[in-house]
């Protein structure tokens, strides 16, 4: 299948449009699939290039009121500014905020001609049950001529949308929110300009005392505002792709021909040596080359700490230089950075969609049809029903207002909302706090989740050689006995030898001169410092020497995953330097917070039994399964799925890879290999294994919001279709009114949206 193209969608309004779009694609030939998202207003398509275009997708909607908004060829080299604002889907935050100026222009003109509406309406009523005096005929004649002209500019002007909705509904057969929202306000209209037009020839008929101009009036005015403040909402659920796009640098310092140039980014290729100065923004992936300096990474990694970067070491675009200064040599330009991959895969999973969004989908699919019929049978109940106990005239009026009542609090708005903006807002969160989700469906998953499998390298512990302790047996100081061996290791290539001179960089010791350097095959090293002659290996060396060694210490050490380096004399054993792969600092409380969460903790490694108790036994983990193959791990990932357990995996190696694939969700360290990130759903910045608890409390979160979304869509529905209808009318005499109905669909948006937007402000 083709890579999938994400792009914006003009004219989408509520989840039916979604569903629309996603039936007229999937008929174009060459389409292999089609995923409309309310929620973005976008669509991820994937389809031939061979058979069909963006183009021609577009042409296929556009009659129905729907257009993707395609890049302009500038936009596709963007320019720096440009990127700054593109929220990543196609579509500026500009274009979006003009779009929005002009909903709220139109919510300005109509909002006064609703307050007039309902104050004339409210005199009405009141006036009815004498609370106030009745209107004179003079204001009367005067409000009542003056509310077909604001109707008819409100139905024409600001309600356009709707009325091309319902044009396109009788020509296509495509019903959408739009349809409902004009059918009910244009019969209104329509209705009450004939009892005006025709008073005298309809007075026999029915009641031409009561039009519905104010129905027509508040009910477009309060959808029209409801959508203002939805829009205004939805763009604040961007507001993560938008930041992590203005972490990218504009301009970048290029050495050429031994001068500093600054060059725009997009001109930047591999190879290129760039200078970073204090307070300057990291612009593309590399490695050190000369100097040194501490570098915030919160932006990736959450940690307010700056990390300091001497030669050799990686810098990520986005990040900021604190102090000194340094150049590095460029690996990652574009679409290839840690931050580009970053912003695709927010954008990819805020696109996406969750399963219990299926189920709110195929309810709106059959929804708009389903209310027609029933504003209609309701319509005709009233006529063949109310017309025997209540007349013909008021029977038809309350027919009348059932139907707009109904077309009108029926839309399924909230309901198309209820899923995708808490997944928008989830994902954004946790980006922000290095946690990267790959779709909607893995935080979904996620919240079901009761077994953790992690595996220990790189995991639990840092995967790679550490100084983890120095037993001194000498006069010398334990600083002084490092700087000695630290001279030896560095003439040496070995891992361990790394652990060594890092730890002694690292406590700024003195790099001292080596002399008659010599490498002793399968032992160690042997060279001279100062003028005495050292040995540094293992034990065999150290037996070799005469050098009495603690056996059954020696062994306990390398039970436990240790391996010792000896320093000596030919005289005698200075110290006993442990290297050992450390555990990381917040592993014990991330299990710890796991556990308490209701999750079974399992470690699962390919390390010897003795090396995976004992790091079990310091982060508490009691389940522990060792010595096993990648094939062996992708099996015991089966067999917990057998046992009927929703297991996510943890690793960061290539032979995690099978079993991060397998796992219901597979988690991923972003220090480790790019293969066992491919496979996982989601991937921690910084292989920080505390995120693990903080990304399935976001899923919790996140579930918990889509719930309670769901509930209040579904409540708006339910309760005020039957309501709207007059189910209650022969009891309580109660019947909803279409400009209720109009202000309840028109906030339920609102407060779907506005409840998602509460997970911004929760602590993970």
């Amino acid at each position: 299948m083709d890579k999938p193209n994400i792009y914006k969608i003009k004219g989408m309004h509520c989840a039916s449009c979604a569903g629309i779009i996603e039936k007229t694609f999937k008929k174009v030939e060459g389409v292999q699939s089609a995923e409309a998202n309310y929620g973005t207003e976008s669509v991820k398509v994937s389809f031939d290039a061979e058979k069909t275009s963006p183009e021609d997708l577009s042409k296929s909607i556009e009659p129905l009121g729907y257009s993707l908004i395609l890049p302009a060829a500038e936009e596709m080299g963007m320019s720096e500014g440009e990127h700054a604002e593109h929220l990543g889907l196609r579509q500026s935050k500009k274009d979006r905020i003009v779009e929005i100026e002009d909903m709220r222009k139109k919510v300005l003109s109509v909002m006064p001609l609703a307050a007039f509406s309902i104050f004339v309406m409210g005199w009405d009523i009141l006036a009815q049950f004498n609370a106030v005096p009745a209107m004179s005929s003079t204001l009367y004649e005067l409000f009542h001529h003056m509310l077909p002209i604001f109707a008819t500019y409100t139905l024409l002007v600001v309600g356009k949308p709707y009325l091309l909705g319902f044009y396109r509904f009788l020509r296509y057969g495509k019903a959408n929110m739009d349809t409902l929202i004009g059918l009910g306000t244009s019969v209104a209209f329509l209705y009450s300009f004939a009892v005006t037009a025709l008073e005298e020839t309809l007075r026999p008929l029915i009641n031409v005392d009561h039009n519905y101009y104010d129905v027509t009036i508040v009910v477009i005015a309060f959808i029209t505002l409801g959508k203002y403040l939805e829009a205004q909402s939805k763009l604040r659920t961007g507001d993560a792709i938008e930041k992590l796009l203005n972490l990218q640098a504009k301009t970048a310092f290029v050495i050429k021909d031994g001068k500093e140039v600054e060059v725009p980014i997009s001109q930047v290729v591999h190879g290129d040596v760039v200078v970073v100065r204090p307070g300057g923004r990291i612009p593309v992936d590399g490695v050190v080359l000369e100097g040194s300096s501490y570098v915030d990474e919160s932006m990736i990694s959450g940690e307010p700490v700056p990390v300091q970067k001497s030669e050799g070491d990686a810098v990520i675009a986005g990040t900021i230089n604190t102090t000194g200064s340094f150049t590095f040599r460029v690996t990652k330009v574009g679409s290839e950075t840690l931050l580009a991959s970053i912003i695709r895969m927010v954008e990819e999973a805020q696109g996406s969609k969750a399963p219990i969004q299926a189920l709110a989908d195929r309810i709106s699919a059959i929804f708009v049809p389903v209310v027609l019929v029933l504003a209609f049978v309701a319509f005709g109940a009233w006529l063949l029903i109310g017309t025997q106990y209540l007349g013909f005239s008021q029977a038809l009026s309350n027919g009348l207002v059932s139907f707009v009542g109904i077309l009108v609090i029926a839309c399924p708005c909230a309901l198309g909302l209820a899923t995708p903006t808490a997944i928008i807002v989830g994902v954004g969160k946790g980006a922000g706090e290095g946690i990267l989700i790959k779709d909607a469906a893995t935080l979904e998953k996620l919240h079901k989740v009761d077994t953790l499998v992690v595996d220990k390298t790189g995991t639990l512990t840092r995967g790679r050689p550490e100084l983890v302790s120095v037993q001194n047996h000498s006069e010398s100081t334990d600083d002084e006995l490092l700087a000695v061996l630290a001279a030896l290791e560095r003439k040496s290539e070995h891992p361990i030898a790394h652990a060594i001179t890092v730890r002694a960089k690292e406590q700024d010791l003195a790099e001292l001169g080596v002399e008659r350097f010599e490498a002793i095959q399968g032992k160690g090293l042997r060279g001279t410092v100062d003028g005495t002659a050292y040995f540094a290996g293992n034990a065999p060396l150290m037996a070799e020497l005469g050098h009495a060694i603690d056996g059954a210490a020696l062994e306990q050490a390398t039970g436990e995953g240790k391996t010792p380096v000896f320093l000596a004399t030919e005289e005698r054993l200075l110290g006993t330097f442990m290297v050992a792969d450390a555990v990381k600092e917040d592993a014990a409380a991330a299990v710890a917070s796991l556990r308490k969460m209701g999750i079974r903790v399992i470690m699962l490694t390919g390390d010897s039994r003795h090396t995976a108790k004992h790091v079990a036994d310091l982060v508490g983990i009691d389940e522990v399964i060792a010595e096993v193959m990648p094939a062996d791990k992708l099996d015991a990932i089966r067999k917990l799925q057998g046992e009927g357990r929703v297991v996510a995996m943890a690793g960061d190696g290539v032979n995690d890879a099978p079993a991060l694939a397998q796992a219901d969700v597979g988690i991923a360290m972003a220090t480790g290999t790019d293969v066992a990130i491919e496979s996982a759903g989601i991937t921690l910045l910084h292989g920080d294994i505390a995120k693990v608890t903080k990304a399935v409390h976001l899923s919790r979160m996140t579930m918990r919001g889509i719930r309670q979304n769901l509930f209040w869509a579904f409540f708006y529905n339910v309760a005020g279709i039957p309501l709207a209808g007059g189910l209650l009318f022969p009891f309580f005499g109660i019947l909803l009114s279409p400009v209720f109905a109009g202000l309840a669909m028109a906030f339920s948006s609102v407060s779907v949206v506005g409840n998602s937007l509460r997970l911004k402000t929760k602590k993970l």
